[in-house]
């Protein structure tokens, strides 16, 4: 079955021309070809860059992406996503961060 990795990243760039030349360059860079887990291989082939967001400041808390999902059973949803969280947190506090 297809599989498509959506990915936002953020590029500093002096201008929306140099922005879309520099994910072009990211995107075919991280083009990847392996063997899954039954040996069979796969490629990530990159397609192209279709969105460019301009952000004039880089606040704190600032949304960078947004999607809406509908969701069949909203209560097996807000469990999952608790359940994550709590996974999340538990690893944070897990790991040591040194920060240089």
């Amino acid at each position: 079955m297809p599989q498509f990795d959506e990915q936002l990243r953020l590029i500093y760039a002096e201008d929306d021309l140099h922005a879309f030349q520099k994910a072009r360059m990211i995107g075919e860079k991280e083009q990847d070809s392996f063997l899954n887990n039954s040996q069979k291989p796969i490629k990530w082939k990159f397609i192209d860059v279709m969105e460019l967001h301009k952000l004039d400041n880089l606040v704190d808390g600032a949304e960078m992406y947004s999607r809406i999902k509908e969701e069949e059973d909203a209560d097996i949803f807000i469990h999952v996503i608790k359940l994550k969280a709590a996974h999340l947190l538990e690893d944070c506090t897990q790991h040591t961060f040194i920060l240089n």
